[in-house]
């Protein structure tokens, strides 16, 4: 297995209160792997530590113990980070600056010879949609247009790494599908994609692997598809007479009339395939037996309360 892109082991940061001999743990202790190619989201309840953790990734402010590696080097050796792109949560552009000038300054800033910064620049701003804005001060974006604008400010270079702080906050239905579609594209071509985000269906749809974190400290992580996956199952059918419904009431969780069908939901395959059998003795059609998943919303919730924290 490549090594991680991300790693950290015991990564934490406290901060003293003034008047006061109790600390702030903002994080606390927290390990992670980000594999290679991965898009790997990040969530939390705000105050949960999410941002201190990302600063403490890009070496702005110092741990109080523990150790953080990007590339496989220690993320406060330059070096480490000269492959990473950053799109902060709240922007500092100067607004005298046109979308065209600003990015042409970071590309002059991570080295960038004069001809292909110009031609990066143009490429970038097409490819988040800003190309009519090119020449309008900055002053003049709305909040989705800085965000679309600082995308392409993190992508300028070509990191191998995109580390992204609420990348569609202010951004509309529209334009947050044509970020995740750039990500998309990014993704297919190997750049890991670190996205820190409280749009839970934003991660859902786009995030491979998923880390929860409360008070501090990671309190669920593993593939999104696997924190999914549920335990139920639901099944549909047509024309179950009444005795067949009171037989299946006692095993189902749930029964509801649906569009002339009936729902029924049983917590486990065995009742399921019971439910199957007996459908299909009394003469009924069924019409779909699936898996019952949860949303990530479900699965956040669930743990965030489990952790003690308000959601």
């Amino acid at each position: 297995m490549p090594a991680p892109i991300i790693e950290t082991e015991g990564l934490a940061k406290h901060f003293p209160r003034f008047w006061s001999r109790r600390v702030v743990r903002a994080v606390d202790g927290i390990s992670l792997a980000v594999q290679p190619g991965v898009a790997f989201g990040l969530l939390g309840p705000n105050g949960s530590g999410k941002t201190t953790f990302v600063k403490l990734l890009l070496a702005s402010v110092h741990p109080t113990a523990g150790w953080a590696r990007l590339f496989g080097r220690d993320c406060w050796e330059p070096e480490a980070r000269r492959s990473v792109g950053y799109l902060p949560e709240n922007h500092r552009f100067p607004t005298y600056n046109t979308g065209f000038q600003m990015l042409e300054f970071y590309a002059a800033l991570s080295g960038m010879p004069q001809m292909e910064r110009h031609r990066r620049a143009k490429e970038l701003l097409e490819l988040v949609g800003l190309a009519e804005w090119h020449d309008v001060r900055i002053g003049k974006y709305s909040k989705g247009m800085l965000q679309r604008l600082g995308l392409a400010q993190a992508m300028m270079h070509r990191p191998a790494l995109l580390i992204l702080d609420e990348p569609s906050d202010g951004v509309d239905p529209v334009g947050r599908r044509h970020i995740r579609d750039i990500l998309g594209a990014l993704r297919r071509e190997g750049t890991t994609i670190f996205l820190n985000s409280h749009l839970l269906s934003e991660v859902e749809l786009f995030c491979d692997e998923v880390a929860i974190i409360s008070r501090g400290r990671v309190a669920l992580s593993g593939p999104l598809a696997d924190m999914t996956a549920g335990s139920g199952y639901r099944l549909r059918a047509e024309g179950v007479s009444e005795a067949a419904r009171e037989r299946l009431r006692e095993k189902a969780t749930t029964v509801a009339a649906n569009n002339g069908f009936i729902d029924f939901q049983f917590a486990d395959r065995e009742s399921a395939n019971q439910a199957i059998d007996l459908l299909r003795e009394a003469g009924s059609q069924i019409e779909s037996v699936a898996r019952v998943r949860s949303t990530l919303e479900d699965v956040f919730v669930k743990t965030v309360e489990q952790a003690g924290e308000k959601p």
